[in-house]
């Protein structure tokens, strides 16, 4: 009994040193999975949260940026027609200065056609949200047994895309057509009233740069 009662205190003793020099283990925690859940999603957005982010961006789309630099290059180049008839500069003269020119011109239009687009798209959405809101319910009205019990969220997507399309289309048309007509007045105004004691190329190179140049530059400020 003695015998056994040593070996179990020596075992308890064992244990005890064990227990007592062991030192405690540190808890890990892997945060690895939920960071990637958190980053997976927050790159899924809603349909009305994509919206909202283009709108309050002053990208625009492919076919927008094209539709830009296009007009922008036929009336940066509607000048040298004016210069080459009425001033009679020769094309094979003056052409790398028409060439330079132009490319500077048709660069500062489209940005000028960019942040104008940007400063009317917020005001006509704002202007044209009763007139599209009524549209969109009247469709909604007209529409089968299923789409008349559309929620709400979804008649308001409907009226946001809506909105939003209008307005953009409207701003679109609306910039081009205001830079284009600030821009030829401005090289009339300054290649016939106040440049025109200077020579034909300095005449042409001021009128059409300084034009593009004070486009851009109102543009900026109608932001």
């Amino acid at each position: 009994v003695s015998t056994q009662s040593t070996g179990s205190s020596g075992i308890n003793a064992e244990y005890g040193k064990q227990g007592v020099s062991s030192k405690p283990r540190k808890l890990r925690i892997d945060s690895s999975e939920p960071r990637t859940t958190i980053r997976m999603s927050s790159q899924k957005l809603t349909a009305e949260e994509e919206v909202l982010l283009n709108d309050f961006s002053k990208s625009v789309p492919r076919s927008t940026s094209i539709l830009f630099h296009l007009n922008a290059l036929f009336v940066s180049a509607t000048p040298i027609w004016l210069f080459w008839r009425i001033q009679q500069l020769e094309l094979d003269t003056y052409g790398i200065m028409f060439a330079i020119v132009t490319l500077v011109s048709t660069f500062l239009m489209s940005l000028a056609y960019k942040n104008v687009k940007y400063s009317l798209k917020h005001k006509i959405a704002q202007k044209r949200h009763a007139g599209v809101t009524a549209e969109v319910m009247q469709q909604v009205a007209d529409a089968s047994s299923d789409m008349k019990k559309t929620v709400k969220k979804e008649k308001d997507d409907r009226v946001l895309f809506k909105k939003t399309e209008v307005a953009d289309l409207e701003a679109t048309h609306f910039s081009i057509f205001y830079n284009n007509a600030l821009f030829l007045f401005l090289v009339i105004i300054l290649s016939f009233y106040v440049l025109k004691n200077f020579s034909s190329g300095a005449n042409y190179l001021g009128s059409s740069v300084t034009s593009a140049c004070i486009v851009a530059f109102l543009s900026t400020g109608s932001n």
